[in-house]
């Protein structure tokens, strides 16, 4: 290390007691007397000086952003100041300012004063001001700003927070008589902990950590210290006092060298941030600004580097793996050399020699050998195996391990350049270069030198060649001269040199750099040249080792320049030699091909084998195996060799040379190059052409190009492989063009087409496929699997043979898509009856199960009307069997069509039923409920819903009769109490039931006045008559049923009925009655008389007190004598016959559904087929066709 003077300055009769630099490092604030100066630091002139202290000014500081600065003075006040140099504000303590310190985080100012110390903040109005108990001498803040440290007269250092408390208190062994006069943190952000540097006049340096525990032992100085600061990045310390010089340490306090000595103390010396520049302020007013220049220091051998680093420790660095290891000497590293496992260090007063643990090339732990306690002083170090080379300008001495001086030389002129060439331990050569210009190789063994050359000019750079043959010498003008070294002879030279190394492994190699280029020579070879940073200054195999400023790095150099060079002249074995030094991939495959081409099999072998291409290994060991046979035709060998490479036309041309034109034609069909063969063959072949066409098309079967392969089947007229191909790749354009260009005969291939369209769903295609061919099956199946139901349901209507093939399907789908009622219907126009029946039984059990009664209901008259279906079909047996079922369902049917509206009437807190309705039900429920209950239908809901209506309706001994039924049930908890409670309240009401109610339950056969719960069912007690109900209100309609006489038909009846001419004063007598008093009596009154006025009556008439059923039996003038207006048919398909009903009383309207047979007051009906837009019953839709 040197310290160069930039500037120096004097002003004179002050002492310069502080410095400080602004942050950017531009300016220098110098507290000089009353006056704070402002300097540039680049050149040392003063730009302003700044007044407004009228005392001695003690100290200054700038803040970490740059934007102002403080100074403190003996007038006892603090002035801030902008970084425009403008004053800004003042504040005083009441002794003299001691010291300031910015804080680098919060930017709060530290001033600190001879009894006490300040902490101002700009955003405060105030100063916090606190005591000490001595004088304060210096201050300083931690790097993340938190603490404040303070020196003090008594020798203690006192470290306080943010606010002023101390938290650790530090008291020097010396106390008063070692007053602590500079302190500082170590800015470094490596260190783990706070670091601080305290330098007191007991003439110690200490280290500290924050916690006050002490770092090391204390570092003994010579003189008493004023000032102590820190390079930027903390690596190391500049002290400065009374020994009148500044001197630079390691952040450890090791001495490493003298700055600047002056004429006066040093009293204040800061370094410029983030540089080498440090600036002195001495006693008598002088400002000296000096630049350090730390020189390299550093040895290397083949792939091991060793270098200087902190000016204390050593670092060897293992240049292909990137090992480091660091060796701390803890003292100046003046000189450093290493040789094979040796590494030897030269410190002020000795030299230590190391030596690795093991053989091991990679191997980076070192171990003190030995150490020559000496002080020498030397311009080169040179290690050996076992001795020290010391050189001094002309002298050369040799010195073994223990320090014995062995051998000594003198030259003619002073030594420029020295090098160990290698050699057997104890006999290593050295070669050495003179300013002279000439060359000498001396063996450490022996005495005498060896001039090897003499150049006329000095030598700056040398290197010898692996097998010694060969001297390159760089001058210093630059130039690069390489000699034969037996013959003397210059081989060639080279301009712009500042460096050159043989290639360790290779003997025809070696690179140079200069003028930020690398260059690399092989042989007698034009150099290639690359661009470079810094100088090379060894090459190994590719491996050049370059060292840019202080930094050494292995660059890895492809030798392909060189290997291109020796391939040019056809040198395959020394291309090779040289692309085993280091190339790129793509270099070995040129190589590898060059000496193919060259019909070098075994240098081609080899270059294969490293890029693993088996595939030129198997040809070169066909060659091999050939030429073992006893082939020897280099052309043809050239030939398989341009095929593989892809020269096809030039193998061609050699192939016909050499007589093989069918090993071209075999080629070229292999390749699908059928244009190339035909012309090869040319157009006189026919038996070659037919050969070509027949590989060409079992190419197009196997190409990966299949659209041109179809192209080609077809125009080979292969129309089968072509569609088979087209439709594998899904070509749907391309398939469609075949279908309509083939003709409907050809059936086979349109049904592969019609195949190919169905597997890529497209469903258009086929279907016009089938349709050309015809097929109306295939075409049925198609629109079934596509589920193109419209398309088949049209088909179907023109051949209604297929009706099986589509409408079972279509059930299915419906099925699987959970549409179970539409699944139905389907499998009925099937004529798939059990499928039919199965799906509207599931649905009726799931409609049961889930409570929807009223889906139930319509479910079980779908069943029967299933049933009546059967039975039309089926024999006899099968028949009655199917009718009773039917029978059975129509009452299931109706059974849970009136319990839907119990249960929502029990269930939901709202009912859209008038209570006489509900009454109606509860008892038609009950009545026929006689005999086994249907599952779902819940006969204590029932008999719950008949005891409240009836309590309502005033049917008050019913509803008691209900609630004693209900006691004998088990009721759900919900009802308990509503039951129990009406239970008691009933008890309070008359035993009867309203008169109202009871004539409503009037026969209109006999005219019994019947009670409102019949144990017998829906029938009259007296002539046992069925009643009709309205299928809405269910209140017994005015209807009676009446049957033909045996030989009068259905049509002959209707058409009986149509004549309409029944006698003309009957109708007039009739309503008279009506208008005179109750129609239920006049009709039993009408007396024999009316019976031959009206037919009709007088067959109504019956035995009295019969237990059996005489229904009413009409003949041809009964029926004669009726108007079609009073009478209603249910006209059922057959088997079952045709049901007749007379209207007793006309004016009463009734309507009856003529798919279900359902009858219903007028007014209801319409009601309720606004609401639905069908009929409740049945769910016909009011604009289906019956």
């Amino acid at each position: 290390m040197r310290a160069v003077l930039a500037w120096k300055e004097t002003i004179r009769d002050q002492c310069i007691y502080d410095l400080a630099f602004k942050p950017d490092g531009s300016q220098l604030i110098i507290a000089a007397g009353l006056r704070v100066l402002v300097y540039d630091v680049a050149d040392g002139t003063i730009i302003q000086p700044l007044k407004g202290h009228k005392d001695t000014v003690y100290c200054v500081a700038y803040a970490k952003d740059g934007k102002r600065f403080a100074s403190g003075s003996a007038d006892k006040s603090i002035i801030i100041w902008t970084s425009k140099l403008e004053g800004i504000l003042r504040y005083t303590h009441n002794d003299s300012i001691q010291c300031v310190a910015y804080n680098p985080v919060t930017h709060q100012l530290a001033s600190c004063s001879s009894g006490d110390f300040g902490l101002w903040s700009p955003e405060q109005k105030s100063v916090n001001k606190h005591k000490v108990s001595s004088k304060i001498t210096c201050c300083g803040w931690t790097n993340d700003g938190q603490y404040l440290a303070l020196g003090m007269m008594n020798g203690v250092v006192s470290i306080r927070n943010k606010n002023g408390e101390e938290k650790v208190k530090i008291e020097r062994p010396g106390g008063s008589s070692s007053p602590i006069w500079s302190i500082v943190w170590n800015p470094s952000k490596d260190e783990h902990n706070d670091i601080l540097a305290v330098a007191d006049w007991g003439q110690k340096l200490s280290f500290y950590q924050l916690s006050g525990k002490q770092i090391g032992k204390d570092k003994t100085l010579t003189y008493d210290p004023c000032c102590v600061s820190y390079f930027s990045k903390g690596e190391y310390i500049v002290l400065g006092g009374s020994d009148k010089q500044a001197s630079l340490y390691t952040k450890d306090g090791v001495r490493l060298a003298t700055i600047g000595e002056q004429s006066a103390w040093v009293w204040t010396c800061r370094v410029k941030p983030d540089s080498n520049f440090v600036v002195l302020g001495c006693q008598d007013g002088t400002i000296a600004c000096y630049q350090l220049i730390f020189s390299t220091v550093h040895g290397l051998y083949k792939d091991r580097y060793a270098y200087r680093d902190s000016m204390t420790d050593v670092i060897v660095q293992h240049l292909i793996t990137e090992q480091k290891v660091r060796i701390k000497c803890r003292e100046l590293v003046k000189k450093i050399a290493i040789y094979r496992n040796r590494l030897a260090i030269q410190l002020p007063e000795r030299i230590v020699i190391y030596e690795l643990y093991s053989d091991d090339s990679s191997d980076m732990h070192y171990r003190i050998k030995e150490r020559i306690c000496r002080k020498f002083e030397c311009n080169l170090l040179v290690a050996c195996s076992q001795h020290i080379i010391l050189c001094q300008e002309k002298r050369l001495q040799s010195l073994s391990f223990t320090s014995v001086k062995e051998k000594e030389w003198v030259m003619e002129s002073l030594i420029r350049y020295i090098k160990v060439i290698g050699g057997s331990p104890g006999r290593e050569g050295l070669l050495v270069g003179l300013k002279n210009g000439a060359i000498l190789k001396i063996f450490v063994d022996n005495p005498f030198p060896i001039t090897l050359l003499k150049l006329s000019t000095s030598v700056r750079c040398l290197d010898m060649s692996a097998s010694r043959s060969k001297l390159a010498v760089v001058d210093e003008h630059n130039t690069l001269l390489v000699y034969d070294i037996v013959s003397k002879e210059l081989l060639f030279q080279e301009p712009n040199a500042n460096s050159v190394a043989w290639n360790t492994q290779c003997e025809d190699m070696l690179c140079f750099s200069g003028n930020g280029y690398l260059n690399i020579k092989a042989s007698n070879f034009p150099v290639h040249q690359q661009k470079m940073q810094g100088f090379m200054v060894g090459y190994n195999g590719s491996k050049i080792f370059c060292l840019h400023v202080y930094a050494m790095s292995a660059v890895e150099v492809p030798q392909s320049a060189p290997m291109y060079q020796y391939l040019e002249r056809k040198m395959y074995k020394e291309a090779y030699q040289i692309a085993c030094l280091g190339v790129t991939d793509s270099d070995w495959r040129d190589l590898a091909t060059d000496a193919l081409e060259g019909l070098d099999f075994d240098t081609a072998k080899k270059a294969f084998i490293r890029i693993r291409d088996l595939r030129y290994l198997e040809l070169i060991n066909s060659i091999e195996e050939r030429k073992k046979r006893g082939e020897s035709d280099n052309e043809l060998f050239l030939a398989d060799v341009y095929a593989y490479q892809g020269k096809f036309h030039e193998a061609a041309q050699l192939y016909k040379r050499s007589g093989h034109q069918h090993r071209a034609l075999s080629m070229y069909t292999d390749l699908r190059q059928f244009e190339y063969a035909k012309d090869f063959v040319g157009a006189t072949d026919p038996k070659s052409s037919r050969i070509l066409m027949t590989k060409q098309a079992d190419w197009a079967r196997s190409s990966k190009e299949p659209r041109a392969a179809a192209e080609m089947y077809l125009s080979a007229g292969e129309h089968l492989k072509a569609i088979d191909l087209i439709g594998e790749h899904g070509w749907e354009d391309m398939l469609i063009d075949i279908a309509r260009k083939l003709d409907k005969a050809e059936r086979e291939l349109l049904a592969k087409c019609a195949l190919h369209f169905k597997r890529l769903k497209h469903h258009g295609y086929a279907s016009e496929t089938y349709s050309k061919m015809g097929d109306l099956q295939a075409l049925v199946q198609l629109h079934v699997e596509t589920c193109h139901w419209e398309e088949a349901f049209s088909l179907v209507e023109k051949h209604p043979q297929f009706k099986n093939h589509v409408f079972v399907p279509y059930a299915q789908w419906l099925a699987e898509h959970d549409r179970f009622e539409e699944a139905q219907k389907a499998f009925h126009k099937a004529g798939r009856q059990n499928e039919a029946v199965k799906v509207l039984e599931q649905l009726t059990h799931n409609a049961v199960v889930e409570n929807r009664f009223n889906d139930a209901g319509y479910y079980y008259w779908m069943l029967s009307m299933q049933c009546m279906d059967i039975a039309r079909a089926e024999s006899e047996d099968q028949r009655d069997e199917m009718l009773k079922k039917f029978e059975r369902f129509q009452h299931l049917a109706e059974l849970y069509h009136v319990y839907r509206s119990i249960q929502r009437y029990t269930d939901e807190p709202f009912s859209s039923h008038m209570p006489e309705t509900l009454f109606n039900i509860c008892r038609f429920l009950l009545n026929n409920l006689a005999k086994d209950v249907p599952p779902g239908i819940s006969k204590v809901n029932t008999l719950y819903a008949l005891a409240k209506q009836s309590r309502r309706l005033g049917a008050y001994k019913l509803a008691r009769y209900s609630y004693e039924k209900l006691q004998e049930l088990h009721v759900p908890s919900r009802f308990q109490d509503s039951v129990e409670l009406g239970s008691l309240n009933i008890r309070s009401k008359p035993f009867h039931d309203s008169e109202d109610l009871i004539e409503g339950m009037m026969c209109y056969r006999c005219s019994t006045n019947n009670p409102l719960l019949n144990s017998q069912g829906s029938v009259c007690i007296n002539c046992r008559q069925p009643f009709i109900y309205s299928a809405s209100s269910y209140e017994v309609l005015p209807l009676v049923q009446f049957y033909l006489e045996e030989g009068v038909g259905d049509e002959e009846a209707v058409s009986l009925i149509d004549l309409e001419v029944p006698p003309a004063d009957r109708r007039d007598a009739r309503w008279q009655d009506v208008d005179h008093g109750e129609l239920q009596t006049l009709r039993m009154n009408e007396g024999l008389d009316d019976a031959e006025e009206d037919p009709f009556t007088a067959k109504m008439s019956f035995e009295q007190g019969g237990s059996t059923f005489v229904p009413v039996k009409v003949g041809r003038p009964a029926l004669r004598s009726m108007s079609r207006r009073d009478v209603l048919i249910k006209r059922w398909p057959r088997p079952l016959n045709w049901e007749y009903f007379r209207s007793l009383l006309p004016d009463v309207s009734i309507t009856m559904c003529p798919t279900c047979f359902k009858m219903f007051h007028s007014e209801d009906y319409e009601l309720l087929v606004l609401q639905h837009n069908c009929c409740p019953y049945c769910r016909r839709p009011i604009d289906e066709q019956n």
